[in-house]
């Protein structure tokens, strides 16, 4: 998904940037360690952005990027986080920035600091597009999600349902009771394989 709104918005003549503060579980390649996630959006996406530029925290494990950093040594910096991000806001038009896991993802924990997804969100005053699966299951979870981001005071822009089979009754239905209950729109639904994302790029950049 987020490979798609890169994507979408490069190809609307607007220069967009990939960020991702942690990913863990990547390959170690000629280069070094890969940024898997990263790889894959440039590819998708097209963008001629560096990857190195993508992703300041990069770790080997497939575990959590808390667990990943203090395994590898190194911890994740609030400091260097917005380091990289303050300078791509200097290079392009619009960042779009990926979470790591769901928004209660640890990306470090130990015996001198506690940083979680949501820390990184508020101290770059970033509003948030929820990912969420179609299918069963997702109507508490992404409500789950929402209420969470409301009780932290974080902007949700609005939902994207991944996976989405628009003849499936139940999804249909999912798609219906997240957007009454949640109170939140769903502002795009991507099918399987999707090479492309109808989205309303208004509801995005504004």
């Amino acid at each position: 998904v987020t490979a798609l709104l890169v994507k979408k918005l490069s190809e609307l003549g607007i220069r967009t940037a990939y960020y991702k503060a942690a990913v863990s579980g990547n390959q170690r390649e000629k280069q070094g360690l890969v940024p898997g996630d990263a790889k894959y959006v440039k590819k998708i996406s097209g963008i001629s952005q560096p990857i190195e530029t993508m992703v300041p925290y990069i770790y080997e494990a497939a575990v959590s990027p808390h667990l990943a950093a203090r395994r590898e040594g190194n911890p994740v910096e609030l400091s260097v986080i917005r380091q990289g991000y303050e300078v791509l806001c200097q290079q392009y038009d619009f960042i779009i920035m990926e979470g790591s896991g769901g928004i209660l993802c640890p990306l470090r924990w130990d015996e001198k600091q506690e940083l979680w997804l949501e820390d990184v969100i508020q101290e770059l005053n970033l509003p948030c597009l929820v990912v969420a699966d179609s299918g069963l299951g997702t109507i508490n979870a992404t409500l789950l999600t929402l209420e969470y981001l409301k009780s932290k005071h974080i902007l949700t822009k609005g939902i994207i349902l991944n996976h989405f089979h628009p003849e499936n009754e139940m999804e249909q239905d999912n798609r219906r009771m997240i957007e009454q209950k949640g109170h939140v729109p769903v502002v795009a639904c991507v099918p399987e394989g999707a090479g492309d994302i109808m989205v309303s790029i208004e509801r995005i950049l504004t």
